[in-house]
């Protein structure tokens, strides 16, 4: 997906040759977090916070009069979520960089994320000393993700992946079942009564599996599907 852990970007104080200060917003639900940022970010002289925010309506109404370079956006905040705030400004604001700031792990978030254009989606337990860093990154055109989110990334499209070449064979979610009960050594016979099915229906299931995987016998299934990844 293009993404590099934040862990790896090598510190540095330098900005983008057109930039003075980075501009950054902050745009979260907790005034107490609010506040830590700010303070953690005024103590880097290449780094500005130009605004606050407490939740998405009012980012937008900001945005919409002033300019920012990176914005920090949480994603549980009343109203709008932050992953509605992100699809919005990147339609609006397409040279804005934006960083997931947030709690949550979660898997369908960071996949959505990921698809809303997001610059970097890391966790609030990022160290005081790599979220300068990440910020910088992304100014230079980087794209960051927690070191903690990356295998569950990767093993979400690992599964789309997969999921899609099922449906590109056409198999059904049963006949993966056949399949997986064939590789555990089920006869015809085990077969039918797993899925109670008549004998004559249990060979032409497995007709019908051979014939979309394009084998000819019923080891070569389990070998085709097991090459796939999908047993």
């Amino acid at each position: 997906c293009g993404f590099l852990p934040a862990h790896r970007r090598r510190r540095s104080s330098a900005v983008a040759d057109d930039h003075g200060q980075i501009r950054v917003f902050i745009v979260d639900d907790h005034p107490v977090v609010r506040h830590g940022l700010h303070s953690l970010l005024a103590g880097y002289s290449d780094l500005e916070v130009v605004g606050e925010a407490g939740d998405g309506a009012e980012a937008l109404s900001w945005l919409a009069g002033n300019e920012a370079d990176v914005l920090l956006l949480d994603i549980q905040m009343k109203g709008q979520s932050g992953l509605d705030v992100a699809r919005r400004l990147r339609r609006s604001h397409p040279s804005l960089r934006i960083v997931i700031l947030t709690t949550y792990d979660d898997e369908t978030y960071v996949r959505e994320a990921l698809e809303a254009g997001v610059s970097g989606f890391l966790l609030k337990s990022v160290s005081h000393e790599r979220l300068p860093d990440s910020i910088r990154a992304v100014m230079r055109g980087e794209k960051l993700l927690s070191p903690a989110l990356i295998s569950t990334v990767v093993a979400g499209y690992q599964q789309l992946a997969q999921d899609q070449a099922v449906r590109e064979v056409g198999l059904t979610a049963e006949e993966l079942q056949v399949l997986a009960a064939v590789a555990e050594g089920a006869g015809n016979k085990d077969l039918a009564e797993q899925f109670f099915w008549s004998e004559a229906t249990t060979k032409r299931r497995l007709q019908e599996i051979m014939g979309k995987l394009g084998v000819s016998s019923r080891a070569q299934a389990v070998a085709e599907a097991a090459r796939r990844g999908w047993i």
